[in-house]
């Protein structure tokens, strides 16, 4: 059926109409009832990739995505039954069909036109692209789940210089740069050896040696100390740019420095043929990277020039600073996700929604394999809690299944009845990490490796007098009183002697170089200390089954202290927060304005202390541990409560436990939230410091 034609307008008015709608910045389709495209101005024909004769009598339903396709026209005939204005926003289906096939998203408003005697609907069509909020939601969404692919490569692989070829291939997709590179220094410190990169071309060949100089481009970023933006490398005059560079038709650039605890290393650069806008979150993404690597090479290179203890103290220095900087960048990642996510263009789009949902997921990835990082390489004080078994099986499971050899296959069978076991989680995690490591060497041409966990109705003989009171008489434990848990290999087994042996620091089978001999000592120390035991059974040519026999955690006699509901927090509540990172800073200042909490906010520990000092009126301290150079937020904790005995605390940090043992932090009466952390478990962590303090809130100032 050929489209209808308007009713002919005076020519004055048709040339009125004709600007208007030619002029008009959205795309503009007129439909007639058949949903047959009757006009259209040149921004439609722009915006889905026609020639403006092309569009007119195409069907409306040419411009929607095949998998949409359906419910579209079940909602066009819908509508053509009752039509009635709709403006931008308020549709799920905003994505439209170019003519070569691609996609574009978009905000659509219908107007009928049947209240004036027209059969037509006039279609409104903008480019998302007219939201810059949204578009920078989702370029901060891709740089995050970037960081989190690199973050997890820095913990699953154990070779730097994998981590050093694969950083500027994530830089340059990251940044959509044509060339991204890593300069590092040589130990002569004199001069940089070009380490690694992508898109490499003319006289910038990996290997390649250039002085270390403030007027090279790599010498420059180093002794600046900070990000260096270059917008035109035609007009660079801070430093000497190389002939080559302009040669290739390089136009812009931002390179980064890479350093290690104050220490510099080297150089992340990334350059561009067009003249790129090199923002902030430019800058924070290629930071993270430059800090994730720096930091992982730093360990390296520690690693090799320590002797055996030396470098299990620095691999546990090294984790916590990454742990540190890496839960800080991904409390913003998270935090920022979080605002994000209830954006009103952000909150209507299911598009928006799932790439927000996916840099969620993968920033919270981040965070458990920072946990899995601490737990493999730190020695931890004990801080027994209850750890369900069955889940924490599976979890190292999941883990292993991305480390170990593929030739290894991994069983993991939990009994449905398991109860909880009293014990530290992390050390626990170690331990089974220890054995499990122990199992793969045995199997060097792969085989099995499982898991099992039961409740342990009978101990073993050798296991009872092991467990029993010494202060009682030797009196047997309670027979159900505890956990099993099992690893077990199908390897080539121990002998008598050997498996005599095993719990004996430094005793080893392996050669030179590849064990410490302190893997299976430690975990049973660790047996030993959480009130349990260990016991190997094993035989040539049989495998290996390694058991913990751990306490289990009675629910009657030893009531969780953070059990229950959390209660509400009080509205109105006057905080003072204390964080040396502006950007966590600003994601927990958000938190708590949406929590309708009456904020202040410090960047050090002296200026909050003297605020302190004054009359102003404050409920809570809220302080992050390591407040670099000057006091740390455990003292300025202390200073606090010595002026307000009635202010609550809540101390906040991204180090792990250990890495605060040196102020005394451990066994502190206040409250520690990890980070990163989310709005709900901030919530819940000021309700329990605000709980634990004295009956009064509104601290009254001192005198």
């Amino acid at each position: 059926m050929p489209p209808h034609r308007l009713p002919p307008p005076t020519p004055e008015e048709g040339r009125l109409f004709r600007s208007l709608f030619s002029a008009y910045p959205d795309a503009l389709l007129l439909v007639d009832a058949q949903g047959l495209i009757v006009r259209a101005n040149p921004a439609a024909a722009t915006l889905l990739g026609y020639e403006l004769a092309e569009i007119v009598g195409l069907p409306v339903d040419a411009l929607v995505p095949d998998s949409i396709r359906p419910r579209h026209a079940a909602y066009r005939g819908a509508y053509g039954m009752s039509p009635k204005p709709r403006p931008m926003g308020t549709q799920l289906e905003l994505t439209a069909r170019r003519k070569d096939g691609s996609e574009v998203m978009v905000e659509i408003a219908l107007s009928p036109l049947q209240d004036d005697g027209l059969p037509y609907v006039v279609a409104a069509i903008r480019g998302i692209a007219g939201y810059p909020r949204v578009q920078q939601a989702l370029q901060q969404a891709r740089y995050s789940q970037y960081i989190a692919k690199l973050a997890r490569l820095a913990v699953d692989t154990r070779d730097p210089q994998e981590l050093l070829r694969q950083v500027p291939q994530i830089a340059a997709e990251g940044m959509q740069a044509e060339m991204a590179l890593v300069w590092l220094l040589e130990p002569n410190r004199i001069e940089f050896r070009l380490a690694a990169g992508v898109g490499l071309d003319g006289e910038e060949v990996e290997g390649r040696r250039v002085p270390n100089r403030p007027d090279t481009p790599a010498g420059f970023v180093l002794a600046e100390g900070r990000p260096v933006v270059v917008s035109n490398y035609a007009r660079e005059t801070r430093f000497k740019v190389p002939p080559d560079y302009l040669a290739r038709g390089l136009v812009s650039g931002l390179a980064v420095p890479l350093s290690d605890r104050g220490s510099a290393v080297g150089v992340l650069a990334v350059r561009s043929r067009e003249a790129r806008r090199f923002g902030d979150d430019e800058l924070r993404f290629l930071d993270s990277l430059s800090s994730l690597l720096a930091t992982s090479l730093q360990r390296a290179q520690t690693e090799e020039q320590l002797s055996h203890a030396q470098r299990m103290e620095s691999v546990g220095q090294l984790t916590g600073g990454i742990a540190h900087d890496f839960n800080n960048l991904l409390t913003v990642i998270q935090g920022n996700l979080q605002v994000l996510e209830f954006e009103p263009q952000v909150a209507d789009e299911p598009r928006l929604q799932q790439m927000l949902g996916a840099a969620t997921r993968a920033a919270r990835r981040g965070a458990e394999l920072t946990g899995k990082l601490l737990a493999f390489s730190r020695r931890q004080r004990l801080v027994p809690t209850r750890v369900e078994p069955a889940l924490l099986l599976h979890s190292l499971a999941d883990m292993l299944h991305r480390t170990l050899d593929e030739r290894v296959q991994i069983v993991v069978d939990a009994a449905d009845d398991c109860p909880g076991c009293r014990a530290d989680p992390g050390q626990l995690e170690s331990a089974l990490l220890n054995i499990a490591i122990n199992a793969r060497d045995a199997m060097p041409e792969g085989g099995t490796l499982s898991f099992s966990c039961q409740p342990c109705r009978r101990v073993p003989a050798q296991v009872a007098a092991e467990l029993a009171d010494p202060d009682q008489a030797g009196t047997v434990p309670q027979q159900d009183a505890f956990v099993a848990i099992s690893v077990s290999d199908t390897g080539h087994g121990m002998s008598e002697a050997v498996r005599d042996r095993a719990f004996e620091p430094f005793f080893t089978t392996k050669e030179a170089g590849r064990g410490t001999g302190l893997g299976l000592s430690t975990v049973y120390g660790f047996a030993k200390q959480s009130h349990g035991a260990v016991v190997i059974d094993s035989a040539p040519g049989t495998g290996t089954r390694v058991t913990l026999y751990l306490p289990r955690f009675d629910l009657v006699d030893r009531t969780e202290a953070r059990g229950g509901a959390t209660a509400a927090l009080p509205p109105g509540l006057r905080v003072m927060v204390v964080e040396d990172d502006p950007e966590v800073l600003a994601v927990c200042r958000n938190f708590l304005l949406a929590l309708k909490c009456e904020v202040t906010v410090h960047s050090s520990a002296e200026p909050a202390l003297a605020a302190l000092e004054r009359t102003q009126p404050i409920d809570l301290l809220l302080s992050d541990v390591i407040l670099g150079a000057g006091m740390r937020g455990t003292e300025l904790a202390r200073r606090a409560k010595a002026l307000r005995p009635a202010l609550a605390v809540l101390l906040m940090s991204g180090y792990s436990s250990e890495a605060m043992v040196g102020d005394g932090s451990i066994g502190l009466p206040w409250e520690l939230l990890r980070k990163p952390y989310s709005r709900e478990e901030l919530s819940d962590a000021i309700v329990r410091a605000i709980t634990a303090a004295p009956a009064t809130l509104a601290s009254s100032p001192p005198g």
